[in-house]
């Protein structure tokens, strides 16, 4: 038996790349899989409902079982929809994990409006949507005297970290969706659920245009930037065994699990009244010069 036997996730984004490497995963768990796709390009236009058929396909051919759905995740009635669909087909949800997402590089004074929305509405929005109805599930599954076991697990990025030079809008989402499953984390324990998210670095269709050097490991002997890599720790995160896990993020990258520390309080100086304009420079300066130096934005020298 695989360690997520009998356990419904729904995969948004599941369609290509680190989804279908999940989608994939977890049926060869035991899991039952939604596969949440509704084929957009990369920057969010069109539809092709195929490409989440064709997962499917691959995850009943290979003995598992899979449903396709091809609702709208920053649509809420739709989100629900998601949701629904899930318990419909097979009786429950455990685990969402929210992997949809597109990208629309700009330098930030080539940054439109438009843009920058349409980027913090897949991002946030869609991560926001679909975790509030599976939230609303597990707690009427309370409510009634059952016991959830449920995860959420989100997507971050390098980018929502550290920052990613002509990445403003998909950073800011990343770094918020980082932020949330803080919250998620602190507020939905009581209710058994978990969150945490991930930072994963894998070649997609974003990374290989992005970073097509570091994404070409195909000729390796190792091929590091497989998705394939990043999904047994996304699958441990959505299994019982991971239940005292919560409100972390994973940097996840070939065989690299790498744990995040987020903000923590740095040096500081306290004077035990009202600085003077003046005396902050000087101040400063030593506060810079103790603290624990930064990680570089991606793309800088």
């Amino acid at each position: 038996m695989g360690i997520c036997e009998n356990r419904t996730v729904i995969i948004t984004g599941a369609a290509g790349g680190l989804g279908r490497a999940y989608a994939l995963a977890f049926a060869a768990e035991g899991a039952n899989v939604v596969v949440n796709d509704i084929g957009t390009s990369l920057g969010g236009e069109g539809r092709d409902t195929s490409a989440a058929d064709r997962v499917v396909a691959e995850i009943i051919a290979a003995g598992g079982q899979a449903v396709a759905n091809y609702d709208d995740i920053t649509d809420w009635d739709a989100a629900k929809r998601i949701v629904d669909a899930a318990v419909a087909a097979f009786g429950d949800l455990h685990v969402v994990v929210n992997n949809a997402g597109i990208v629309r590089d700009r330098m930030f004074v080539s940054a439109t409006p438009d843009e920058w929305d349409a980027t913090m509405h897949v991002h946030l929005r869609g991560h926001f949507c679909v975790s509030r109805h599976a939230v609303d599930y597990w707690r009427a599954k309370q409510k009634a005297g059952g016991q959830p076991d449920a995860r959420i697990i989100n997507t971050s990025s390098g980018a929502g970290l550290q920052g990613s030079i002509a990445q403003a809008a998909y950073a800011t989402a990343k770094g918020g969706i980082a932020a949330l499953t803080l919250v998620q984390a602190a507020e939905l324990g009581r209710y058994g659920i978990t969150a945490n998210a991930l930072a994963p670095s894998a070649r997609t269709r974003m990374t290989e245009q992005a970073f097509a050097d570091k994404m070409a490991t195909q000729g390796a002997e190792f091929d590091a930037m497989d998705p394939a890599n990043v999904a047994p720790t996304v699958v441990w995160l959505g299994s019982t065994e991971s239940a005292d896990v919560t409100g972390c993020v994973f940097e996840l990258e070939g065989g690299k699990i790498m744990l995040e520390q987020g903000w923590r309080e740095g040096p500081v100086i306290d004077k035990g009244a009202r600085w003077e304009p003046a005396e902050v420079g000087a101040v400063v300066e030593q506060l810079l010069a103790e603290r624990v130096p930064p990680r570089k934005v991606w793309g800088t020298a």
